[in-house]
């Protein structure tokens, strides 16, 4: 039952709030012409009964700025560019893939070898190459763009430097760049001096500007970073060992969004941070401190996915949060059971949105529930729910957590009311499945037995006559192509060793990378 408990006026938030279970504060598209219409209004400033089950408060530390959210439209599609992983605010993959007539295999254009870091850790060797969720971004720099790089020496370009350009994050603690046509380097490799394991974010006002989260420390502190890609350096880091934590661990492994002059960036220390980049400078702007009650603070590896001034991610508590980016206030909760590492979801129907999400088998121990669940965006209510069961997979003293990794993929096309996804050790130890569900219902469609299990998330191609083809890779170095329709595998060969990542797609092509050092530009014919 949809239950609201307050709705306020839209205001600046000014100073500290905090409040013990949400008490005591004063807080309660399809079509262009539509998208535009209801893109003028905020979402509500609204707190529902599901958020007294939180402790939280938000710290203000620059109040010299405004901090609403008036500016909706989402800036990652306004040019052909992908910035951010899985491409947009929704995080909802729409690559636009092409293929012709159906396709018979995948073929390698090129191989790029990254730096490998031998460094002993406590956390151990990381090597070179890419981890999870390790997406590529692709830039198409615009000509005055193009011209003030080349202008620029300290942006280190190399001859093979060009407006196409692929920027990679690799767990050798570089930042790579890369000709996307030739596959040479395009600049110098970047040190930031941990591994990386997530995915980076390119402003997408394509002002030099980019953001990468350190994975693990091997030679320096673990922060968030901001980077010049004129200047070729770090100009910010924000320290992950935040006193104001309920976390101490200091990772960061999501992926940052931008929106209307701000960057929000979940961390695993547990907090959300806002940063102010209207100007081009990073601020601090306000950061969210939450934890469940009766629980302890828990960390955020998925990315946020943004729908107007509403942001939604889950935790590796199994916590699912819905905030309003004006305010960073929680509008609604929802218990998902288990770590939540996959990304969020979301599809806009009608002007109303709606998230997909799912667990891991890592907290309920050996064997469990992966719970898959469709939620209501602006209620946090439940549409379906659905259980698999999997299993945690042990290698040599290492557990590796069974459910859904990997990122969903919305069906179109001929598969428009499907969703695609991959889960990792449901049934047996070290398998998985690719699966085909209804959006509508959650009804599992059909599921297609892979070799191994899989953590990269599934991408698409369509053809001319609208038939979706799929995409995705295996933690043992394979790479299907799958009918949506049928699920039928029409093609699989082993390219990499392990690919954890998830790969970009452009046009009949795709670039991932894998553990190892490689990373891989193939295309789909």
């Amino acid at each position: 039952m949809k239950k609201m408990l307050w709705l306020v006026a839209m205001g600046s938030l000014l100073g500290s709030y905090s409040c013990k279970s949400g008490a005591g504060e004063a807080s309660v598209c399809d079509s262009d012409s539509v998208a535009a219409a209801v893109d003028t209004v905020p979402l509500p400033d609204t707190v529902f009964a599901s958020v007294d089950r939180l402790d939280w408060k938000v710290y203000v530390t620059d109040s010299t700025r405004d901090g609403n959210i008036t500016d909706f439209s989402d800036p990652y599609q306004a040019s052909a560019s992908h910035l951010t992983f899985r491409g947009n605010l929704l995080r909802n993959a729409d690559f636009g893939g092409k293929v012709k007539g159906t396709p018979s295999r995948i073929v390698t254009d090129w191989v790029f070898e990254t730096d490998v870091d031998m460094t002993p850790s406590n956390m151990g060797v990381w090597g070179g190459g890419t981890g999870w969720t390790g997406q590529p971004l692709y830039v198409e720099w615009p000509a005055a763009m193009v011209a003030k790089f080349k202008a620029t020496p300290s942006a280190r370009l190399t001859a093979d430097f060009a407006a196409r350009e692929i920027m990679v994050a690799s767990l050798c603690g570089k930042v790579h760049f890369i000709n996307f046509e030739t596959g040479k380097a395009s600049r110098e490799a970047l040190v930031v001096d941990n591994p990386v394991k997530g995915t980076p974010s390119i402003d997408p006002r394509l002002n030099g500007m980019a953001y990468v989260g350190h994975g693990v420390q091997v030679h320096a502190a673990v922060s968030q970073n901001a980077v010049d890609l004129l200047k070729h350096e770090v100009i910010y880091r924000n320290p992950g060992y935040d006193a104001r934590a309920a976390r101490r661990w200091p990772a960061c492994d999501s992926s940052p969004i931008y929106v209307d002059g701000f960057v929000f960036w979940p961390s695993e220390n547990g907090l959300i941070y806002k940063y102010d980049v209207a100007d081009g400078r990073v601020t601090l702007h306000s950061t969210l401190r939450y934890t469940r009650r009766g629980a302890g603070g828990a960390g955020v590896e998925s990315s946020m996915c943004v729908y107007k001034n509403y942001g939604y991610f889950g935790d590796n508590h199994g916590n699912i949060l819905c905030i309003n980016l004006s305010t960073m206030k929680p509008v609604w909760h929802y218990d998902n059971h288990d770590d939540i590492d996959g990304s969020l979801v979301c599809e806009v129907v009608d002007g109303h949105p709606y998230v997909y999400t799912a667990c891991e088998v890592d907290r309920q121990g050996l064997s469990g529930q992966c719970y898959m669940a469709k939620l209501d965006g602006l209620t946090g209510e439940a549409v379906w729910e659905m259980q698999v069961p999997c299993t945690k997979h042990n290698v040599n003293n290492k557990h590796f957590d069974g459910g859904m990794y990997g990122t969903p993929l919305l069906g179109s096309g001929d598969c428009s009311k499907l969703l695609f996804t991959t889960l990792a050790n449901d049934g047996q130890n070290g398998g998985g499945h690719f699966y085909a569900i209804e959006r509508a219902t959650g009804k599992i469609v059909y599921k297609t037995p892979l070799r191994h299990y899989a953590w990269s998330s599934p991408v698409g191609f369509l053809n001319e006559k609208n038939q979706l083809f799929i995409v995705v890779g295996d933690t043992y170095g394979s790479l299907y192509l799958i009918e949506g329709k049928s699920g039928n595998i029409i093609f699989r060969e082993k390219f990499g060793d392990n690919f954890e990542s998830s790969p970009v797609v452009v046009g009949n092509a795709l670039v991932v990378g894998s553990r190892g050092t490689n990373i891989f530009k193939v295309h789909v014919e």
